[in-house]
């Protein structure tokens, strides 16, 4: 059974292959007409899939593109799980790889936002913080201050302006020249019910990471100094306040510990 289940999977993803051995048509002699139907709706649902989860990489390059890449893909890496809304989270790496999307090079990156969007739309919910109580905790020493950041953040990095492209190709900007080509920082959270997505300032990326990591707020600026010396901690803190990021804190002594005491 597994093996005629494995050709069968093979001969879906693969229209020069015949229907493998067993397949059988009750209106036909030949079952081969009925298994191309079966196949091309199979392609039909996994590329939907795809133009449903990056729909701006869609507009981007152009719907005859996008579905001829969407079959490439598909082709090459069906799901493994029966949960389609997880389905794609290689398609940003592919895109990478895929020859004919090379004169796009800011499109593999657009498509890692969006996947980024659904997995931080399915992630699980978590009440933030109110402003009060971290304003509060941030009176304190640094040293020594720990958060707990919501569970659907989700950052991506790139040397293109993908914010501004995605946010123009996905509706929430007008399309127009980008005058300032430079990288950025796409911060991707769902904090309430929506899901925002923020261009993060420089070297938040990696200070979010830190605190993702448990890293106390002093270690955690340390890292981000490190790696982008013109990092800015006010700048960066009202970011935190401002998407809702923190759902808690804790206070951890200065010698090496892994348990925290809550405030």
């Amino acid at each position: 059974m597994q093996d005629f289940q494995r050709a069968f999977a093979t001969a879906l993803l693969d229209p020069e292959l015949l229907p493998p051995p067993g397949v059988v048509s009750h209106l036909s002699t030949s079952p081969r007409g009925r298994f191309s139907v079966y196949r091309n709706n199979v392609m039909v649902a996994l590329t939907g899939a795809l133009e449903a989860r990056f729909p701006a990489s869609r507009r981007i390059v152009g719907a005859e593109f996008f579905a001829a890449m969407a079959r490439a893909f598909a082709a090459s890496s069906p799901p493994r799980s029966p949960v389609m809304m997880v389905y794609g989270d290689a398609f940003p790496a592919f895109i990478e790889s895929f020859e004919p999307a090379a004169s796009v090079p800011y499109l593999a990156d657009v498509a890692r936002l969006e996947a980024a969007r659904t997995r931080a739309y399915h992630a699980a919910d978590a009440e933030p913080l109110a402003r009060e109580r971290l304003v509060e905790a941030l009176q304190g020493e640094a040293e020594t201050l720990c958060f707990t950041l919501h569970p659907s953040i989700e950052l991506v990095s790139s040397s293109h302006p993908i914010v501004t492209i995605w946010a123009m190709n996905a509706g929430e900007t007008e399309v127009a020249p980008i005058e300032d080509w430079q990288g950025e920082e796409a911060l991707v959270s769902r904090p309430c019910l929506d899901v925002e997505v923020r261009r993060l300032p420089s070297g938040a990326a990696g200070f979010l990471e830190a605190l993702r990591g448990g890293a106390p707020l002093a270690a955690a600026v340390a890292t981000a100094l490190a790696a982008t010396p013109g990092f800015d901690l006010a700048e960066n803190l009202v970011t935190l306040l401002g998407a809702r990021l923190v759902v808690g804190v804790t206070r951890r002594g200065r010698l090496a510990s892994h348990e925290g005491t809550s405030i």
